[in-house]
């Protein structure tokens, strides 16, 4: 009896577990009623990577090699172009090479089973320089349209219209193959390119590197981030409507004189961060996404989230894989091709809420996790921070 009596008491002397919890909140315990949202967000999206990854068989970099497969690439045997346009019904290429007119040989095949088009070319049949558009006809009609994943894009100087254009040139060769930015810490100089010399015009990226660069070094900085260069048809945006995502804005030059102001800097040690727009796109739909083969919700949510209500611009659907293929490509595409150190993306407050943050004061942490936030986007931009390097 002693014996059971002893034990009893024990029992009752214990002291109750303490639950465990995830870092975020051990570090904020203020966080403690909200630690089911933040777990329930982290598993949705390893759900997501897991699937786009194929269940770890391959990288998120893998994933985000759109850019080697769509658009315009020289082969050995001559050209090859591909479009993600699932709701067209014929795809021609149109341009400088057949006097803009629909033609048997420029005439794209739709993958079967796919939303993907394919047209395989000669190397006679288009030359660097050349001028060109998609013709893409769907139910109900058709249109000129510059591909998604078109890597120069021009301005006519008289007629204001955009096209893309063949670019292959002689590969840049970079001075600087390997660069470590210092972090510590790290002095950010925001700049535009065109914006930012004294001379009352459009400045390049050539007159930045001569003119701008050695300014910003004398006084103190190690890094610079360059507001958005994405193409985008009205400069007085600050290049925040983007029409064309994987092209650096001919305004200011060409891609290989962004290569080497980027160059150039590396060599001097700073480091370059991009100003990237992947919170919404520009409405046009000659120049951009808005409306690319007839189906207006290709790339953007549908209904009342489609348009942004005070950015005058579209949407993108975070909920489907082909726009999440289409953004980690861009990131990946501008850290290869063009050796930026990062990224500092535009509107992400935009993104992640059903409002866009317009009216909200975010006063408590309850305003964060109130059922107004999209799990598409949270998703994605979890993914968009693990940005695959070069």
């Amino acid at each position: 009896m002693a014996t059971k009596k002893t034990t009893r008491a024990k029992a009752s002397t214990q002291k109750p577990s303490t639950p465990k919890h995830i870092g975020l909140v051990k570090h904020d315990p203020y966080l403690e009623p909200y630690e089911d949202a933040i777990c329930g967000r982290h598993e949705h999206a390893l759900w997501k990577m897991n699937q786009l990854t194929k269940n770890g068989k391959q990288s998120l970099s893998d994933f985000a090699n759109g850019y080697e497969y769509f658009g315009l690439h020289k082969t050995a045997r001559g050209w090859v172009f591909r479009e993600w346009a699932p709701n067209a019904t014929d795809i021609y290429l149109i341009g400088d090479f057949n006097n803009w007119k629909e033609t048997p040989k420029y005439r794209a095949k739709r993958i079967e089973g796919t939303g993907n088009w394919e047209l395989k070319l000669s190397e006679k049949a288009m030359k660097h320089g050349d001028l060109f558009k998609m013709k893409v006809h769907w139910e109900g009609g058709e249109g000129e349209r510059i591909p998604a994943w078109a890597r120069r894009v021009v301005q006519d100087e008289k007629t204001k219209i955009f096209s893309a254009q063949v670019w292959n040139p002689e590969p840049y060769v970079w001075k600087k193959k390997n660069f470590k930015p210092k972090t510590a810490p790290l002095l950010i100089y925001e700049c535009h390119i065109g914006m930012g010399q004294d001379a009352e015009k459009v400045g390049t990226y050539t007159e930045f590197k001569e003119n701008v660069l050695p300014r910003i070094i004398k006084d103190g900085y190690n890094c610079i981030q360059i507001m958005a260069i994405q193409e985008h048809p009205y400069y007085g945006s600050f290049g925040y409507h983007v029409s064309s995502f994987f092209a650096a804005s001919s305004r200011f030059g060409t891609p290989e004189e962004l290569k080497d102001l980027i160059d150039t800097a590396h060599q001097k040690g700073i480091a370059v961060i991009m100003d990237i727009v992947h919170s919404h796109a520009v409405k046009n739909e000659v120049e951009g996404l808005g409306n690319l083969a007839g189906d207006p919700n290709q790339y953007f949510y549908p209904g009342d989230r489609h348009e942004h209500p005070a950015w005058d611009s579209l949407c993108f659907d975070y909920g489907k894989d082909e726009v999440i293929h289409f953004l980690l490509s861009n990131c990946k595409y501008w850290l290869s091709e063009f050796h930026f150190d990062g990224f500092r993306f535009d509107g992400v407050t935009s993104m992640l809420y059903y409002s866009h943050g317009l009216g909200e004061a975010f006063c408590n942490y309850a305003d964060y996790f109130n059922g107004h936030e999209d799990d598409n986007a949270i998703r994605s931009t979890r993914m968009l921070s693990l940005s695959p390097k070069r």
